[in-house]
């Protein structure tokens, strides 16, 4: 008797609901070997220039969503195997010693993770196997789509329109139902590694932070539960969501989403049951919506392949006006530019791993627009840093905001005290994150510079504040 044993990878998909590879495995396979693999040219590697390729704070959450997954898994009667290294050359030894048929898993889009893949699959035909692909990030699916992926219509605004009230939203997979079945032969599953074992040194979470995030299914199923059915924050979403300070004033989906440990189509199946019960609006409407966004960059980088990471961008528009100024990027990056609601966002991702949608959306567009640099060094400094780091995503709003994206809006430039001014009034997230701004009067605490010359002052450090003087003068509406 032929036992048909397979390989589940676990990648951007640490979940149990809503998983088509787990599921097919399960319904096909007699044994399956769930596995997971940090790949070590994660922690090892460096980017293009020459930043680390993750950080300390998306490593950890991604570490805790694999004890949880591993949980999970013996919960049901199974395990995890856990190993540091090639997932290309671990997956094909552990798949050649076992003699399994198929390796199930869900397909990624960006070159990195294609390599990887293409790698894998090449080394299993040499010994008679194949790798299974599903689909796992999107909320849509691409055979549902009115167009081949690559004519996907270049404006998100179309695209929307194309798909609302025409393309079906399907019903998430249910949880797993029983055991898994599990491998007869015994095998070391290994140990899932600590921080020390991936080169970081352990981070507690900043006390400031309104919602310090922990990694996991489980924590993501709770977070939505709670914030659909528990609070209801769900019916403000769009009113609340430029906010800067406070748990609930977003949804805090985008990092269990982008390591796959919550399911964008059971988003979107519990938003419909809360609708049916309490009514729609349009902030329920609106998370929706941004998971439509989600896709959409998804699919322009299946579309585009590559040109999302090239200077020119989707549209190949090389902004000549841009350099490499490393002097200026890291006073940017570190938030020491001077413009306190730059330096306030900017300190917060540094700590804690996370920003607001409005502050990336300012301290990209001071980058680009105010500062003239490189949108590519924003692009991968946000890459090392920030725990909901998606490719698709980041580098698709980053061509947005630098104009070399498919946005019929180019040069889209914040007036950054104009926006400060609008979504920090009082100037309290400034102050939770730029302690040494607490002296500075409400009414100049966007610009402290300017309190420092109604003082009689020629700088701000004459005041005794350790804040440096902004690096540029910016325009006071």
């Amino acid at each position: 008797m032929n036992i048909r044993r397979s390989i589940v990878w676990f990648r951007q998909d640490l979940r149990l609901h809503d998983n088509e590879a787990l599921t097919d495995a399960i319904n096909i396979c007699d044994e399956i070997i769930p596995v997971y693999i940090f790949d070590e040219r994660l922690f090892k590697n460096k980017s293009k220039y020459g930043f680390p390729k993750i950080g300390v704070h998306r490593a950890k959450l991604m570490i805790e969503s694999v004890q949880d997954l591993r949980s999970s898994l013996q919960a049901k009667g199974s395990d995890l195997f856990v190993r540091i290294g090639k997932p290309e050359e671990i997956i094909f030894e552990l798949a050649s010693e076992l003699k399994t048929s198929w390796v199930y898993c869900n397909r990624e889009r960006t070159r990195e993770e294609v390599e990887v893949q293409n790698e894998l699959e090449k080394k299993l035909w040499t010994i008679g196997q194949e790798i299974l692909f599903y689909r796992g990030k999107m909320l849509l699916y691409t055979s549902d789509l009115p167009f081949p992926v690559t004519h996907t219509p270049d404006v998100f605004t179309q695209f929307r329109k194309e798909i609302e009230n025409f393309v079906p939203i399907r019903e998430p997979i249910g949880e797993v139902k029983g055991n898994i079945p599990s491998l007869s032969t015994k095998i070391d599953f290994g140990k899932i590694p600590g921080l020390e074992d991936l080169g970081f040194q352990d981070v507690a979470s900043d006390p400031r932070s309104t919602f310090p995030f922990r990694g996991g299914e489980s924590e993501a199923l709770k977070r939505l539960h709670y914030y659909v059915w528990e609070s209801k924050a769900v019916k403000s979403y769009k009113e609340t969501r430029n906010e800067l300070l406070g748990a609930d004033f977003s949804t805090k989906f985008s990092p269990y989403l982008s390591l796959g440990c919550l399911s964008p189509k059971k988003i979107h199946h519990e938003i419909k049951l809360f609708e049916e019960q309490f009514g729609s609006n349009e902030s329920t409407y609106w998370v929706t919506f941004e998971l439509l966004w989600r896709d959409y960059f998804r699919l322009m980088a299946k579309k585009f392949v590559n040109k999302i990471f090239l200077k020119g961008g989707t549209l190949g528009r090389v902004r000549k006006d841009l350099s490499d100024d490393m002097e200026l990027f890291t006073k940017w990056a570190e938030g020491k530019t001077g413009i306190p609601f730059i330096d306030a966002n900017m300190r917060e991702l540094a700590l804690t791993g996370f920003m607001s949608n409005r502050g990336r959306q300012n301290v990209a567009s001071f980058l680009v627009n105010d500062l003239k640099v490189n949108w590519q060094l924003g692009a991968e400094w946000f890459e090392a840093h920030l725990i909901d780091y998606d490719p698709s995503s980041n580098w698709g709003n980053w061509n947005y905001v630098a104009g070399v994206g498919n946005d019929p809006r180019q040069d889209r430039v914040f007036n950054i005290l104009s926006q400060a001014k609008r979504y920090d009034p009082e100037g309290s997230y400034v102050k939770t994150w730029l302690p040494e701004l607490n002296s500075i009067p409400e009414s100049f605490i966007h610009t402290p510079e300017l309190y420092a010359e109604s003082q009689g002052y020629q700088s701000i450090a004459e005041l005794g504040i350790d804040y440096p003087d902004p690096m540029i003068q910016m325009r006071v509406y």
